[in-house]
């Protein structure tokens, strides 16, 4: 996919405007990571993956982290307030500025966040500019995954860390179903095998640390939230906010294609 055809897949139906006047109206003091999570924690697992994801870095060793996909910055923020110095890269602008607004709304706690909107597959940053890398759902969506890896390799510090919590092709991915949170047809689809993800993260000559299978733990989230979704009763804020009434049949698709072994997510660290 373009990074014009990416960012109007996720900008198409995302109500910017609206999502900060139901904040404003819902949470007139500001509102908590936990109660942005159904917005901006735009991942399988929620919070508690970004948890997990996180607790894979020590912000006294790896304190200069950049989020590559950051979307609306749940996970930024949430970084931040375990005293990370996040910044956010994101190809789609509008999500940039929908990040930073609710920031503002939010007042995080911790050091203050950066964003840039731009591409992957060249960081507008300097050799090593950071001490540790976060992909949240994001390689996915980045057709040229060897590219990435050359330039997340360049900007880390030696002894750097790169982190995931990533979608992979399952077993049965020949089942895979569509439309997903990330692209509407295989076509703007771009997983990886779990073994070739981890053959490209070592021929871009990082080692591998952490290698976590983490779909069983995925499935029970996902089924607990399917059940949440359908109550028909309307939350303060939800993915229908970003994706519009697609999300439903997303959710159920994404639902079915954990079950059916077409995807997997796994967690892996790596240093370089």
């Amino acid at each position: 996919m373009s990074s014009r055809g990416l960012a109007a897949h996720y900008h198409q139906a995302l109500r910017d405007a609206e999502v900060l006047a139901q904040i404003q109206h819902h949470y007139p003091a500001g509102p908590t990571l936990h109660q942005l999570a159904p917005l901006d924690q735009l991942h399988i697992g929620g919070v508690s993956a970004s948890r997990r994801l996180l607790g894979l870095l020590d912000p006294a060793i790896h304190p200069r982290v950049l989020d590559m996909g950051a979307g609306l910055g749940g996970l930024m923020r949430q970084g931040a307030a375990l005293g990370f110095h996040m910044t956010g890269l994101d190809i789609t602008h509008r999500f940039t500025r929908l990040n930073q607004a609710l920031t503002a709304l939010a007042s995080p706690a911790g050091p203050p966040l950066r964003w840039i909107t731009g591409d992957a597959c060249a960081l507008p940053f300097a050799e090593a500019s950071f001490d540790a890398l976060l992909f949240q759902h994001s390689l996915m969506n980045m057709p040229d995954a060897a590219q990435v890896f050359k330039e997340s390799r360049r900007v880390l510090r030696p002894g750097g860390k790169l982190v995931m919590h990533e979608v992979v092709s399952g077993p049965e991915v020949s089942q895979l179903r569509f439309p997903v949170p990330w692209a509407l047809t295989a076509e703007h689809s771009h997983l990886l095998e779990h073994s070739t993800l981890k053959k490209m993260l070592i021929e871009a000559n990082f080692t591998l640390e952490h290698d976590l299978d983490w779909s069983r733990p995925a499935l029970e989230w996902r089924e607990r939230q399917r059940g949440k979704e359908q109550t028909g009763q309307a939350p303060a804020l939800s993915p229908q906010w970003v994706f519009g009434e697609r999300f439903m049949k997303m959710g159920e698709n994404l639902l079915f294609n954990l079950k059916a072994g077409a995807i997997n997510v796994v967690e892996i660290r790596a240093s370089c």
